[in-house]
Order: C-alpha cells, then structure tokens, then sequence
C-alpha cells in the first residue's frame, strides 16, 4: 500500500473582542471556538496563567490530550489484535511545560494508562502493547519531545 495523505480541517474563531480589540494587552479575551465540520463546537482560552478563562479547554489541555487518546486508540487497536481484552482504559495524563521569558516549549508528556484485562489475557502482552502503541501513535510521533508510558495492567477480579 502506498502512501497516503490525510487533511484535518479546523477553523479557529476567536470570540474574545470586548469592543476595542486588541488595543491594550489587558482589555481583549482570550476565548476562541475550535470548529470542525460536523463536530460539536470546543470552547477555547488560554490558560489561566496567560489571561485566559480556565474553566474553558487550552492548547496545552488539547495537546496532552490528543497524545493521551491517540496512544489509547493505538493500544486498544493492538490489544484486540493481540489476544488482550481490555475492559478498561483510564489515562492520568500530565504534560509538563517549561516557560523561559517569552518562549515556551513542553519537555515531556506522561502518560498513566491504567487497563483492566479480563482474567483471561496475559499481562505481560498487555504491557508490551503499550510500547507498540507508542510507537504507532501519529501524534507521539509528530512531537519533538519525549512522551512516556508508565502504564499499570490490573487483572479483573473472575
């Protein structure tokens, strides 16, 4: 099979103009709407720590969470094929972003998957999965620092 080629359309729309836009640092909002076609509209800021409205998703939440599903998506995908039945999946996922003056960058994402196996399914494969997965993973490998697995298999109780 040759190579093929996926496009993600999105459009951001900010809704943070409070009536003078961006005059003064201060006096806009950092609110935005992430549209998809077809999806459900996300509301968007910055981060609390940049003026931004916290209860609302930022680009680093969306981040660390898009690599947290995409590994999800992967191990779920290579367990099946595996012989492994998950019957859960629950990631504690942290991001860790270093600010220096005006820049930024993250130095690592963390992922915590913790997967319910049925008593059945070989523990050892499970945990194998999740370094297939990582590296499967179209977002892990789209990003240019480390992203770790430290995953924890519980055996369902028969």
């Amino acid at each position: 099979m040759g190579d093929r080629q996926h496009q993600y359309p999105v459009q951001v729309l900010w809704t943070g103009n409070h009536g003078s836009g961006t005059k003064t640092y201060q006096g806009y909002g950092r609110e935005h709407e992430v549209h998809v076609a077809g999806k459900p509209v996300i509301a968007g800021s910055s981060d609390a720590a940049f003026r931004g409205d916290g209860s609302k998703h930022n680009p680093e939440d969306m981040l660390v969470a898009a690599l947290s599903s995409c590994h999800m998506l992967w191990y779920l995908h290579l367990a099946a094929v595996a012989g492994v039945v998950v019957t859960e999946y629950v990631d504690d996922a942290v991001g860790t972003l270093l600010e220096c003056g005006n820049d930024g960058r993250f130095t690592e994402v963390v992922l915590r998957p913790r997967v319910t196996i049925t008593a059945h399914s070989d523990p050892e494969a499970a945990k194998r999965v999740h370094d297939d997965a990582h590296h499967a993973c179209f977002i892990a490998n789209s990003v240019n620092f480390p992203v770790r697995c430290e995953p924890r298999i519980v055996i369902e109780s028969v």
